[in-house]
Order: structure tokens, then sequence, then C-alpha cells
């Protein structure tokens, strides 16, 4: 294909070549034998060229822009694709030379759609199945929860209630150490509590059931963020309803953005926004916390593998934007093709 594109784009310029400098050759004759009778020879042959040259560059200038509108408007398509619009379709002839690439392109923008219309629908089935499903996971996790919270808060509470038993008797022998005690005591129990709310948050989306999406964020978003000292703004921009597969997903990826917040960021604030354009819904997350390097990070970690993998089965993609002192900010993007079984 590419041998035939470029056979006839070399034969096209050739044409285009050989018709200017005939339309500036026949041009300055033309203006030369009218001159000859009246001026010299000098005068006949700087006149003569120039127009050659004034036709040459106005036909160039002619095939150059005719051209360039060819390569625009492929490029415009291509533009549009990569921004996840698979229905763009070019339907302006290009002439020998694009004509066959533009039809090349109208039928990789046609598989695209139809590959990535299928992995929606199937990523969505797929989202419904494990959660009609997964009595067997919610044991498993509720195994996994058990051993983490005896490894870890079980723990903290064991050693807060020996600080508090040892603390009346420390206090009449030693006030300075029961003091310190005391400090131990307070420091224990944050965070004791903090990793409470770390386990809390990665349970699964009960808030979720029995309502949309909107229902559940405007009710759990203010609370988390309140019980986390954290200064928290929503705003919904969405329009559109969304299927319960992709409710689902969000809401669990929100969950997974805000517990990062929690436990990494240090964090005063946070804003969380769900926008959507013409092919995409997108979902952003930002935070004012100590930020990081994403290159020096490993990708399972800060919830990134989780968060893509949900976005994946969805056919989209999640992505985290960070630097030191900067704040991190969780960009996910959903395409808008599949919209569930009453739609095409």
């Amino acid at each position: 294909m590419m041998v035939r594109l470029l056979r006839s784009g070399k034969w096209e310029l050739i044409s285009m070549f050989v018709f200017a400098a005939a339309l500036a050759y026949g041009a300055a004759a033309m203006i030369a034998f009218g001159l000859i009778p009246h001026a010299g020879r000098w005068e006949v042959w700087l006149t003569a060229t120039a127009v050659f040259l004034l036709v040459a560059a106005s036909c160039g200038y002619w095939a150059g822009r005719r051209i360039q509108r060819r390569v625009d408007t492929l490029q415009l398509a291509i533009k549009q694709a990569v921004n996840g619009n698979f229905e763009i379709r070019i339907a302006e002839r290009g002439g020998l030379s694009f004509t066959e690439l533009y039809e090349e392109f109208n039928v990789l923008a046609r598989q695209m759609e139809e590959r990535m219309t299928y992995i929606q629908r199937t990523g969505e089935e797929q989202v419904m199945a494990e959660a009609a499903s997964n009595e067997a996971a919610v044991l498993e996790e509720r195994k996994r929860l058990a051993r983490d919270l005896h490894d870890t808060v079980s723990q903290q509470l064991f050693a807060m209630h020996m600080c508090a038993s040892s603390l009346p008797k420390l206090q009449q022998v030693d006030s300075e150490r029961a003091a310190e005690v005391l400090g131990q005591l307070i420091e224990m129990s944050t965070l004791a509590q903090k990793q409470m709310r770390t386990f809390i948050a990665q349970l699964r989306p009960m808030e979720l059931e029995g309502r949309t999406l909107r229902q559940a964020l405007d009710k759990w978003f203010p609370d988390y963020c309140r019980q986390n000292h954290l200064q928290g703004e929503l705003e919904w921009r969405l329009t559109e309803p969304l299927s319960e597969a992709k409710e689902h997903q969000l809401f669990l990826i929100v969950q997974e953005g805000l517990a990062n917040i929690v436990k990494h960021a240090k964090a005063m604030g946070c804003s969380l926004t769900l926008s959507e354009n013409e092919r995409q819904i997108v979902l952003s997350l930002q935070d004012d916390g100590t930020g990081f390097r994403v290159d020096e990070v490993k990708r399972g970690s800060y919830g990134l593998s989780t968060m893509h993998e949900r976005a994946q089965k969805l056919g989209g993609t999640a992505e985290i934007i960070s630097k030191p002192g900067s704040g991190t900010r969780v960009k996910v993007s959903i395409p808008k093709i599949w919209r569930g079984s009453d739609k095409k």
C-alpha cells in the first residue's frame, strides 16, 4: 500500500512540476516576445526571468497548499482518534495519492471502534458478573482483613492497654516518666485510628448499594474527608447517566485514591471532579500534599496498579501526575463508546 502511495504521489508531484514549468515558460515567452520590438536584449531576459520565477512560485504555492490540505485532514483525523473519537471518518477524497490512505485510515478507525466497544462491553459484563458472585472473594478478604487487624491494630491496642495499666502507679513513682508514657499512649492511639481508617477505606463500597454514584459520593466523600481532617471539594459535571459497572469501578477508584491520600500525601485538602466531554468520562482527584517523583516509584505503588486495572476493564486509562512539593493528581479517563445493553 505504501509503495503504491509513494508511486502515485511521485507521479502527481512530477505532473505538478511539469505543469508549473510549462506554464511559467509559456508566460515568460509571451512576455519576452512582446517586449522584443521595444526593449534591449538584457531587459527582455531579465523580464522573462522575473515572470518565470513569479509564475513558478505561484504554481508551487498552489501545489503546496493542495497537498497541505490533505495532510491537515489526515492529521486532524489521527488527533481525533488519539483522543478517543474512533467514530471519525475521512469523507473528503484526497486525489490519487491520498484516497487510498484515507480509506485505510477509515478501516483502521472502524476496527478500533469495534474492538473498543467489545472491550468495554465485556469489561462491564465481567464487573457485574464478579459483583454477583463474590462470596469467595468476600470470605478471603475477611480473612486478610482479620490477619492485618491482628498484626497492626490489635497489637497497638494491646500496647495501649499495657501503657494505660501501668500509668496510675507510674504517676505516683515518677511523674516525668508517666508524662512520657502518656505521650506514647496518645501517639499509639492516633496510629491505631489511622490504620483503622485505612482498613475501612479498603472495604467494598457498601455506600453505593441502592444509590447512584452521585448520591453515594454526596454522602460518603464529605464524611470521609471530615473524619480524616481533609478539606474536601466535590464537583459533579456529568449530565448523562452512567452504567452500573462504570459507577461501581469509579467508586472503587475514588476509595483507593482517597485512602492513598490519607496514608501517604500528608495533605490538608483534596478535590474530586467528575466531568465528561463528547467522547470520555474523566475522574480527577487532586491533593495538596507532599507529592513525589513518579519515575522513582514502582508502578504497583501508590495504588496506581489497582486503579489502572479497574480503568482498563472499561477500556480506559489511569495516570498519576505528581512532583515533590506540588501535590498529586490522579486522572482516570473512560471512553463513552459502550453505554449499556440498551444503547449501541
